[in-house]
């Protein structure tokens, strides 16, 4: 019976196939992992200006004034920010601010409410 096939934890890849014991490998970017052990290693780690972890869906408070681009005014310092969601990269806050929309953060400027 073959083996069921998991997808890579690094690059999200489909076809990660058993290598006969219990480490599953990648074909498209060669990552080998046990499904088994906690997925606790790969997970995003978000800290705020304090070094508070951060996680999807708390509230924060923005600690400095922040200039927008295309905005009329900069986000003020003491503006919270409800249900944030954290993402891959250099502005690591994907939030909605009521007045500004849609847009990132970075979690230097940010404390946890």
């Amino acid at each position: 019976m073959p083996e069921e096939m998991k997808p890579c934890p690094h690059c999200k890849s489909p076809y990660g196939y058993s290598t006969g014991g219990e480490l599953y490998a990648c074909p498209e970017c060669g990552h080998e992992w046990n499904p088994a052990e906690s997925s606790e290693e790969n997970s995003l780690v978000v800290k705020d200006a304090n070094g508070n972890l951060l996680e999807d869906g708390d509230s924060v408070i923005v600690i400095k004034d922040l200039p927008v681009k295309g905005a009329s005014g900069p986000i003020k310092a003491g503006t919270k920010v409800k249900n944030i969601r954290l993402v891959e990269g250099d502005h690591n806050i994907d939030c909605k601010i009521k007045g500004f929309g849609a847009m990132g953060l970075k979690s230097e400027f940010v404390k946890k409410a």
